[in-house]
């Protein structure tokens, strides 16, 4: 969460309802990220956490949605 938020366009990232059991797939590890869609003021994602499912909102600055979204990927 710390690397996302330290990402230049990010506001900051809020933290939604956790889905325990659940996994984005096979090979995703702990930290793992999925963005869902773009909404506006930022991006809806998951991430894998150890229990399960985490959901996240990025808030981002207006324009930048797909910039942010190269990086984090870059991020793995």
């Amino acid at each position: 969460m710390k690397k996302i938020e330290a990402l230049d366009g990010v506001i900051g990232v809020i933290i939604g309802r956790s889905y325990g059991g659940k996994s984005l797939g096979k090979n995703d590890a702990t930290g793992a990220i999925k963005i869902q869609r773009k909404t506006p003021g930022g991006l809806k994602a998951v991430t894998q956490s150890a229990k399960g499912l985490q959901e996240i909102f990025i808030r981002t600055e207006a324009g930048v949605e797909d910039r942010i979204v190269e990086k984090i990927q870059e991020l793995g």
